[in-house]
């Protein structure tokens, strides 16, 4: 059997056209609509990894065993680990409950026990419990421009009873951060401009963003500025953005507040207090 592309790059393709199917209208907070799309994501990674091992077990049915093939097959189990980490944590950072990630491992866990081209597969995990981890999960939605929401699990993938004997550990964290930073400048009576910087980083680098939505508080209101405000939202192509709008807020300080969610649908929030300049 002759590949055009390295396996690798082949199924990390599949997994990709998959999940970039995956879109969200609007941003509504942790709405059910919200957890109702994200499953897919879930859906998707069980779907592919299911193929993935179906042209395995094809393959290992016609020819001995391949060096190859092995390292293929234990890929493809850590690429499914990692997706479904991705849609857990996008389900329940829009809704969903913390025991959606045990859940989904469970089910990604039975499937891959069940496979034996390379003699019995084993796979386990261990959700994070560490720190501020509760059940594989943290989320912290700040006041201070900081906000994060994050899963962290561990793996063992253990192979025997036939040609191999390979035991490996890994460990899956998906950590989506969000910074905001802003700052005013009175105008005129109450009337003020508003500058809001908005840093997005997926495991520590800089990410892009599927959608945002800024507001400002008003009389313990908060609402969204338009078109009406001279809103401008630039994007800069490296995890950074600038929100800028004038609006009428009479108290001493400017509050905004971001929701976001990035291109893998994880949401994360954060309020914050302006300074002033």
């Amino acid at each position: 059997m002759r590949h055009s592309k390295p396996r690798h790059a082949l199924l990390h393709d599949s997994v990709a056209a998959g999940v970039a199917k995956v879109t969200v209208s609007k941003l509504d907070g942790r709405g059910k609509s919200g957890q109702v799309i994200l499953i897919a994501v879930l859906a998707m990674a069980l779907i592919l990894l299911s193929a993935q091992v179906y042209v395995f077990e094809v393959q290992m049915s016609t020819i001995d065993f391949d060096a190859n093939l092995f390292s293929d097959y234990v890929y493809a189990v850590k690429l499914g680990s990692q997706n479904a980490v991705f849609g857990s944590l996008a389900n329940i950072s829009n809704g969903g409950v913390n025991s959606v990630l045990a859940s989904n491992l469970n089910r990604l866990v039975t499937l891959v026990n069940k496979q034996n081209q390379f003699g019995r597969s084993t796979l386990n995990y261990t959700l994070e419990e560490s720190a501020a981890y509760s059940s594989g999960i943290w989320l912290f939605w700040g006041t201070n421009g900081f906000g994060l929401s994050s899963a962290a699990v561990h793996f063992t993938l253990n192979l025997s009873d036939r040609e191999v004997d390979s035991h490996s550990s890994y460990s899956v964290n998906v950590t989506t951060t969000l910074v905001v930073e802003g700052t005013f400048k009175v105008l005129l009576g109450d009337e003020k401009q508003v500058n809001v910087t908005v840093n997005l980083l997926n495991e520590g680098n800089p990410a892009l963003a599927n959608q945002i939505t800024i507001y400002y508080r008003v009389s313990g209101s908060w609402l969204a500025p338009n078109s009406s405000n001279n809103y401008v939202l630039t994007d800069y192509g490296n995890g950074t953005y600038l929100a800028s709008f004038n609006a009428e807020i009479p108290s001493q300080t400017a509050e905004v507040s971001i929701q976001l969610r990035d291109r893998r649908q994880i949401f994360v929030r954060t309020n914050a207090t302006c300074s002033q300049v």
